[in-house]
């Protein structure tokens, strides 16, 4: 489990539906709302975020969401996240920056359970659904989130057909995730045949290894408190930690990691 995003597509996704299941039926021993891999701003081009206590804790993984939707405004709009995980950025998003409606869509019916009991939000639902056939008739939303999902996708083209039909005119894809330089090459061709105008792209890699650095900590202590001891070198792992595999790969820039603001036109 620990390299699977390296591994052929067609294996990614049964293994991380092995891995995303274990994590979100144990919701009640891992105190972890959150599973991507952090922004941190450097050289004051991020304003410290006003965050409440209860969100502190997490607070370089709600940079990465805060990162991500600040260049458009979500205030009042109808935005879908695909790919929500435990919702941890669904609730930030939908507390904090005051959306009409905000659904959340996972591939994993135990991540939606475990969502729909644990966040009461006014506008806030969770649903069961695939990336790559959204259960929403056309031109439903103003914004679509996607944050480190899209790598695992069996059918990315799909993925992106799918976002683009369910936006309105002039809605925005809100999208980051890690790439090879050529990953991000194919990328950037698969969103403008979707018929996307892409308004912002930027690499984020040190933004990213700068918040692992800073959060490594809290990641391993996690993984040794809170599973059992024959999984805490897969957590590490699979957290970025510093002196995972991961993090080297971030760290060496093997891997990089990218944010896109895109609109439909």
């Amino acid at each position: 489990m620990e390299r699977y995003a390296e591994l052929p597509k067609f294996l990614r996704r049964p293994l991380w539906r092995i891995w995303h299941n274990y994590l979100v039926s144990h919701d009640e021993a891992l105190d972890v709302k959150f599973m991507n891999y952090g922004f941190c701003g450097m050289n004051g081009e991020f304003r410290p975020l006003n965050l409440k206590l209860e969100d502190e804790n997490e607070r370089y993984c709600i940079n990465l969401y805060h990162h991500d939707v600040q260049k458009i405004p979500v205030e009042n709009k109808d935005v879908l996240e695909v790919g929500c995980g435990r919702g941890g950025g669904a609730s930030y998003i939908s507390r904090y920056l005051n959306t009409k409606s905000y659904i959340g869509l996972d591939l994993s019916s135990k991540a939606i359970k475990f969502c729909n009991e644990k966040y009461n939000i006014p506008g806030l639902s969770f649903i069961r659904g695939k990336a790559e056939d959204l259960p929403f008739e056309d031109e439903r939303f103003d914004a679509v989130v996607n944050v480190e999902s899209s790598r695992c996708y069996a059918n990315m083209a799909g993925f992106l057909n799918e976002v683009y039909r369910t936006l309105k005119p002039g809605g925005h894809l809100l999208f980051s995730d890690m790439r090879t330089e050529e990953g991000n090459a194919v990328l950037k061709t698969q969103f403008l045949e979707a018929g996307f105008t892409i308004e912002s792209e930027k690499n984020i890699l040190r933004n990213v290894v700068a918040a692992l650095e800073i959060d490594s900590d809290r990641r391993i202590r996690l993984a040794q408190e809170k599973t059992p001891k024959f999984l805490h070198n897969s957590c590490a792992e699979f957290s970025g930690a510093k002196g995972s595999r991961r993090f080297q790969l971030f760290a060496d820039g093997t891997i990089q990691y990218y944010s896109y603001v895109l609109q439909k036109v």
